[in-house]
């Protein structure tokens, strides 16, 4: 349980020499897949993921397998390492899968959040609008500081969720979601503005109105599905 929860907290430093080398690797390099620094379906070949991280084969092996069972690379006895494709089966899974643990996970939250967990969510939701309001108009997912501060907005939502293995598992689930947002991102025609949806959100949730706010974040989640979808039509059109 400690090694998923590590998998996924924003806050190890994969420069730090006390962080173990797989965990740098691992870290590093499921950065680059999700933010399509390798693209779907590429192949990972060891060698050349040498090359470009500095690390040995063995802390790399390691980090391909475990971001094999997060369904990011997929692997092939015959054929080595590849990006996960990127899917509408795929991008359903994620998103019914969010469905069933972010939506229930508020829930949970709501019931049991303190005041420190609603300061945390005004904080988190702060520092999203001012990143947000210093952009342009362009694609704001492809902004490194942007999609820090929407992530640590969306954990702030669940933190206080009862669950431990729900928040980590929705934690994962956003970061696989980022890749379809970030693809979608390249395709936009149009600025997409979301801090009104994440002011609604948090209003609703800060209420303690359990309806209203879940029904908001999965409009939220199945907007991005949406988008995706739109993106991956444009994109076969092109």
């Amino acid at each position: 349980m400690h090694k998923m929860y590590a998998m996924n907290s924003p806050n190890i430093n994969v420069t730090d020499p006390s962080t173990p080398l797989s965990e740098q690797a691992f870290r590093s390099l499921r950065h680059d897949v999700l933010v399509g620094t390798f693209e779907a379906g590429s192949k990972l070949k060891l060698d050349e993921l040498q090359g470009h991280y500095g690390f040995s084969s063995s802390p790399l092996r390691e980090a391909l397998s475990r971001l094999t069972q997060e369904g990011l690379v997929r692997a092939d006895e015959r054929r080595g390492f590849r990006v996960a494709p990127i899917s509408s089966e795929d991008l359903n899974d994620i998103t019914h899968m969010r469905l069933m643990l972010d939506v229930q996970a508020l829930g949970s939250a709501i019931e049991l959040g303190d005041d420190a967990w609603e300061g945390a969510i005004v904080a988190a939701f702060h520092r999203l609008e001012k990143v947000e309001s210093r952009l342009s108009d362009g694609p704001v997912i492809l902004d490194e500081e942007w999609s820090s501060v929407h992530r640590t907005f969306h954990a702030a939502l669940i933190a206080a969720c009862a669950s431990e293995r729900q928040r980590v598992w929705s934690a994962s689930l956003f970061d696989q979601a980022e890749r379809y947002r970030r693809f979608s991102a390249r395709y936009r025609q149009a600025g997409r503005r979301k801090s009104n949806e994440h002011r609604k959100i948090m209003d609703a949730t800060l209420r303690r109105d359990t309806e209203t706010a879940c029904a908001l974040l999965s409009e939220h989640i199945l907007s991005t599905q949406r988008n995706v979808e739109a993106a991956m039509r444009r994109a076969a059109d092109a």
